[in-house]
């Protein structure tokens, strides 16, 4: 056996590897920093910009990748059945006296197995993972073999391209060209990697991941509830209007007539205060209102921040289907999600989640499920989005103080009940878990606030 077939073949995983980085590093670079390498001078990071930004040229570009990577596997695997295969077979009928026939067919399997598992490992595994940790110096290092490559396939990609619009046209879809587009799976998974590679510290990395979260998060899950929305009724009398704003911690604050559902604006606090100030008494609060929008309770986070700046408001209320009010959400709101709740010297401490010595562990109604989930030991799913919700969305009634009850193998006791929300629960154990949450195994951390959260509703 010479050393020509190893050489050759190690040319082709060679080849292989090269394509496999290519067409990785292609989809991973970010396009920030080839813009900067633009802007230094690099002509290669100018070129391989106007290759990803046009979708025609990255789709060939990909095209070129692919064929590469099959013509690499194909014509290695033939050329090892063609001579290393033929050389084994001998050697096999040496060692073992196997016929000639079942040697040839064995060593055709051995090398095909053999192949195989040195294509994966050192044609896709490893070429991957450096482009993918690696992006920016794989891509700019590929470029120019890729780019030689797209002229010397541009038949193939064509031909091929054409079968596929071709297979296609029947179903009535189009083909187009590659978008360079990550989906937020992918994304997430870029973030974790450069977590992993010391890119991105674990705050920056929390962040991150919130804010790529964000979208799937609807205003009713964001919002400040009903039950806990602190407003004006409009005919209320003067000294107890007074009285109100001074206490209240809040900026401004709704005006409703009757009831909730019917909404008439906001009132400043400072515009009251002013006026009581210079004048002694307080006008009708219909002469001191102003525009709050309203918002449906299915809109995402990411579009109330669009709705609010058009609107110029940091506030919105929220409605249902029926345009009952359902709640009131804020900007703070969406900037609690992505950095946390901001502390407010005016505001009464947020309600916590309380381990106990013995197992058990009390949890706030308005804690979201989410946040829920590691201490009930299993994931509540529903249309509620708070304990207290769910609670009574499956009971179909608002339990009582006191009232041991179980939800969906969660054993628990209500300990708190306002007139018309979930206070706090008592957790004892769950069937779901192989023990009941225990204090010194798990980190406290904050929930929904029980009282209205800072500026929320003002």
């Amino acid at each position: 056996m010479t050393l020509l077939p190893w050489i050759v073949l190690g040319a082709l995983t060679a080849m292989m590897s090269l394509y496999v980085a290519a067409e990785f590093s292609a989809v991973a670079v970010q396009r920030s920093q080839l813009v900067r390498l633009a802007r230094a001078g690099s002509r290669r990071a100018s070129s391989l910009l106007a290759v990803l930004k046009d979708g025609v040229s990255l789709d060939r570009y990909i095209a070129a990748c692919q064929i590469g990577i099959t013509l690499s596997t194909l014509v290695a695997g033939a050329y090892a059945q063609a001579t290393v295969a033929h050389d084994l077979a001998p050697m096999l009928v040496s060692l073992f006296g196997l016929e000639p026939e079942v040697a040839l067919s064995t060593s055709a399997v051995i090398v095909l197995l053999a192949l195989t598992a040195l294509q994966v490992v050192l044609g896709e595994l490893v070429p991957k993972s450096l482009a993918l940790q690696f992006p920016e110096r794989t891509a700019l290092a590929t470029y120019l073999p890729m780019r030689w490559s797209v002229s010397l396939y541009r038949g193939f990609i064509k031909l091929l391209n054409g079968n596929a619009a071709l297979l296609l046209k029947p179903f009535g879809i189009e083909p187009g060209g590659h978008v360079h587009v990550h989906s937020p799976v992918e994304i997430q998974l870029l973030l974790n990697e450069s977590r992993k590679g010391g890119t991105l510290s674990p705050e920056a990395h929390a962040r991150l991941e919130r804010g790529l979260l964000l979208s799937t998060r609807t205003v009713r899950q964001l919002m400040v509830p009903r039950g806990e929305l602190v407003a004006i009724e409009a005919s209320m009398p003067a000294d107890d209007i007074l009285r109100f704003v001074l206490e209240s911690p809040y900026s401004r604050l709704p005006v409703y007539r009757k009831d909730l559902d019917h909404l008439i604006g906001t009132v400043s606090t400072k515009d009251v205060v002013a006026l009581y100030a210079s004048r002694g008494d307080i006008p009708p609060l219909e002469q001191l209102l102003r525009p709050i929008p309203f918002v449906p309770e299915n809109l995402r986070a990411d579009r109330l921040v669009r709705f609010l700046q058009e609107r110029k408001s940091s506030k919105a209320i929220v409605v249902d289907e029926f345009g009952g009010v359902q709640g009131i959400v804020s900007i703070e709101d969406v900037l609690g999600e992505l950095f946390g709740d901001i502390g407010d010297e005016l505001k009464a401490p947020d309600a916590i989640t309380e381990p106990l010595a013995d197992g058990r562990v009390r949890l706030p109604g308005s804690m979201s499920l989410e946040e829920a989930e590691p201490w009930l030991g299993v994931r509540w799913d529903g249309h509620a989005s708070t304990v207290g919700g769910h609670i009574v969305s499956r009971l179909g009634r608002l339990p009582a103080e006191g009232e041991h009850i179980e939800i969906d193998g969660v054993n628990l006791t209500v300990l708190d009940m306002t007139p018309t929300t979930v206070g706090r629960v008592l957790v004892h154990e769950s069937r779901h878990s192989s023990s009941p949450a225990r204090a010194d195994s798990l980190t406290p951390h904050r929930a929904e606030s029980l009282m209205p959260k800072s500026d929320r509703t003002g």
